[in-house]
């Protein structure tokens, strides 16, 4: 069992990412006329650099990419930090700058994320020759710190207002819900990444399965709300 999570990792991760896109795209005139269609092209953006993140599998053996073979391009670090480390923290500085209420939470929100983007900026250009070898774990505690500054705002207001009454059945919520759990599982991982370079296998296998159980959950929690919620309701 150990050996075929490990083995299929990045293809059942990437399976229930493309779920979660396709349904939303299915049921996207359900959203179209509410910020959740955001969402829904967040969706699809995943998907779309998941699947060009994987060109690092065509380098090797003489894949069509092989003329990588040498370069800095040979890992994509630098990619799932431009994407999804920064990127995803981008995202959901702007949406929840969208959905919440309480000027003073949108404010915080707003120059957080203009503050994270400076700052990874920054950041990379001083480490450049580090940004195509590994993952920066400022970065990742930064942007963890936004993602629970923008739940916890979320469920604070609805904590705060009548919408506690049917909280159940707002996408937002399921949305707030997944990403919050997701970073709060993967965040304590970052200060254990130095044992990927120093051959600790079963570490490596626990931290393939930890994060590829955190997606399903995460991606299936988007999935399943995408579908039950009712855009009227968020």
């Amino acid at each position: 069992m150990n050996k075929f999570l490990f083995e299929y990792n990045n293809t059942i991760t990437f399976c229930i990412e493309i779920l979660a896109a396709v349904t939303g795209l299915v049921l996207y005139n359900k959203y179209k006329q509410t910020k959740s269609k955001y969402f829904i092209w967040f969706l699809v953006y995943l998907s779309v650099c998941d699947f060009l993140g994987s060109y690092v599998h065509y380098i090797k053996n003489g894949g069509f990419l092989s003329f990588l073979e040498g370069t800095v391009f040979i890992r994509n670090f630098w990619w799932t930090t431009l994407y999804w480390k920064i990127g995803a923290i981008l995202f959901f500085s702007f949406y929840y700058f969208g959905i919440l209420i309480n000027r003073r939470f949108r404010i915080i929100v707003k120059y957080s994320g203009y503050f994270f983007l400076v700052f990874s900026i920054i950041y990379i250009l001083v480490n450049w020759d580090d940004y195509f070898v590994q993952f920066f774990p400022i970065i990742s505690i930064l942007g963890a710190v936004i993602i629970f500054l923008c739940t916890a705002f979320y469920f604070y207001e609805i904590l705060s207002s009548e919408k506690i009454l049917t909280f159940y059945k707002s996408l937002n919520f399921y949305i707030s819900t997944g990403i919050f759990i997701w970073w709060l599982i993967i965040t304590p991982l970052v200060f254990y990444d130095v044992y990927n370079s120093k051959g600790d296998w079963n570490y490596i296998f626990l931290r393939r399965e930890i994060y590829l159980f955190a997606n399903i959950f995460m991606y299936l929690t988007f999935t399943f709300a995408l579908i039950w919620c009712r855009p009227q309701n968020e």
